[in-house]
């Protein structure tokens, strides 16, 4: 065998130990650390940890603008919402936010930003360029969990302790319905037709799949893992995929999420992951999916088309929430 084909065979064998080649498209993964009180900024093209970045005391939600130069953090302790650049990790700006501000979501154009306020029991509408409240709505006890429709025409808050999801229009900030679910609804997640609201409860144990226009439960997905007590099992982030086949739920302290089929919702297997799983969030290829892993302070990587995890990236302490750059 000449020089060039043991040169050949070599590289051949160095990129074999490698793994597989980087995604065509890097993305830029934030997840805020609770009690580190910082964000930890990941490269997707690495899949490592390339920053640490920090905030405001005990950070929770998170989201990136639009155009991906602004990252969104909950500063929960400091009751305030910090403002990242998000080319340099500076916070540029902090928002009022009223109280304890835990999730939130914005609206489709960028603006305003709707905030679940879990000490007083309100959702607040803040402009984010002008920084100044535009509404603020009472809802149930302890609010938490926030979708938008796909239109950004209903904003749906969840309270934990009135076991409700309150259905908001956002055009005129007033309440036009609740709907009962288990308790400790934790995260509310449109379908992208936004036809289905799906709603985690997290003592419940189950997922609630909420008719829209109806404005009803259909349908009550449970789980049951070999193993693992049924206590344990508590479901909190969902993620489901834009062509409505697959929905993802994390199950908390079961530390598994479970994969399920958002046609029929069966559940199809569970993913081991790490600690405490809690919040998730897709790449905008919706070719990963990443979770945080509170206990165990890392963030475990999902193949969504294998169904498999790939990789776990040490992170701050007690990761909370996940978002992904738009590009």
């Amino acid at each position: 065998m000449d020089r060039c084909a043991r040169a050949g065979l070599g590289l051949a064998a160095l990129a074999a130990s490698l793994g597989p080649s980087p995604p065509a498209s890097a993305f830029t993964v934030y997840v805020s650390n609770e009690k580190g009180n910082s964000v930890s900024v990941i490269d997707t093209a690495t899949m490592a940890v390339t920053g640490t970045w920090a905030v405001g005391r005990r950070p929770r939600g998170i989201a990136v603008s639009r155009d991906g130069k602004e990252v969104f953090v909950c500063a929960s302790d400091d009751d305030r919402i910090d403002v990242l650049d998000a080319a340099t990790g500076k916070v540029v700006r902090s928002l009022r936010s009223g109280p304890d501000p835990e999730q939130f979501v914005l609206d489709a154009t960028g603006n305003p930003l709707y905030v679940a306020n879990e000490d007083d029991s309100q959702v607040t509408i803040i402009d984010i360029e002008k920084n100044k409240v535009l509404a603020e709505i009472p809802v149930g006890v302890e609010p938490e969990g926030m979708g938008l429709s796909p239109d950004g025409k209903v904003l749906v808050n969840t309270s934990e302790t009135t076991n409700m999801a309150h259905f908001i229009d956002t055009k005129t900030f007033q309440v036009i319905d609740n709907v009962l679910v288990d308790a400790r609804p934790r995260f509310a997640e449109f379908t992208a037709d936004g036809k289905l609201l799906w709603v985690s409860s997290e003592v419940g144990g189950t997922v609630s799949v909420i008719d829209v226009a109806r404005r009803r439960v259909v349908k009550k997905i449970t789980f049951k893992i070999a193993g693992v007590n049924d206590e344990a099992i508590q479901p909190v982030g969902i993620r489901i995929t834009r062509d409505g086949t697959k929905a993802f739920v994390a199950l908390g302290p079961a530390n598994r999420i479970a994969v399920i089929d958002a046609g029929s919702y069966d559940v199809r297997k569970y993913l081991p992951v790490g600690q405490r799983v809690w919040q998730l969030a897709f790449t905008p290829d919706q070719g990963l999916l990443f979770s945080t892993n509170g206990t165990s302070n890392d963030v475990s990587v999902v193949d969504v088309a294998a169904e498999k995890v790939v990789k776990s990236i040490p992170v701050g302490l007690l990761p909370w929430g996940v978002a992904v750059s738009p590009q």
